[in-house]
């Protein structure tokens, strides 16, 4: 069974930062061991290049990368796996593109969703939020709330990732109400020094996941 590396998922999303090869580069300098690469504005071609680039980095780092809705590309660069949402690929076509053990992600933006996602049983992990108000899409799902997601968590038996405006100052609340991980974009990518950034967020999700186990 899929666990998270670390409770720290970051998001290299290129239409948050000026350079998203720069921005990997950071991430990885601060020792995360999986990450995912997001560029929903990009042609096909310039997502191969660009992801065949950062798959060459999170290789030299022995990070797994993640592909943003792109199960072909996921498969044609080699990298870990695919997170699919609601309107990619189901689960299971993604499953039949990249094999048993790649790695498949799934958004869900409610209860709903996610019962419907573990009903589903393909994905390795579940996303649930935005948990807060998110400027990193142009048009956002309603926020779900820490209380939502607590008790979205104490049905969920697949590892739950929390997504949507988490900061440093809020990361140790989304651990407490029960994920897995944070996935976090806008608190490194906007940050005046994205690999100091991402080093304190890593550090602290492992001292408030030490306090805070997933699930207890």
């Amino acid at each position: 069974m899929f666990r998270f590396p670390a409770q720290l998922y970051p998001i290299a999303d290129a239409d948050s930062c000026d350079d998203v090869v720069t921005l990997v580069d950071a991430m990885l300098a601060a020792g995360v061991p999986l990450l995912q690469l997001r560029a929903k504005s990009a042609t096909t071609r310039d997502l191969v290049d660009l992801a065949r680039a950062v798959k060459a980095r999170t290789d030299r780092a022995g990070a797994a990368l993640i592909v943003n809705d792109r199960a072909d590309v996921a498969r044609l660069i080699g990298a870990a796996g695919v997170h699919l949402g609601q309107d990619d690929l189901p689960p299971a076509a993604a499953r039949a593109v990249l094999g048993a053990d790649a790695i498949i992600g799934f958004s869900t933006h409610d209860a709903g969703q996610l019962d419907a996602a573990v009903r589903d049983g393909v994905a390795d992990y579940l996303a649930y939020g935005p948990i807060f108000p998110t400027r990193s899409k142009t048009n956002p799902d309603p926020t779900q709330s820490l209380a939502a997601l607590a008790a979205v968590r104490a049905r969920c038996p697949r590892p739950l990732v929390a997504i949507g405006g988490i900061a440093i100052e809020t990361l140790p609340d989304v651990l407490a109400a029960g994920a897995d991980a944070a996935a976090v974009i806008a608190a490194i990518a906007r940050a005046p020094d994205p690999q100091a950034a991402t080093r304190e967020l890593l550090a602290l999700a492992r001292l408030t996941a030490r306090r805070f186990p997933a699930g207890s």
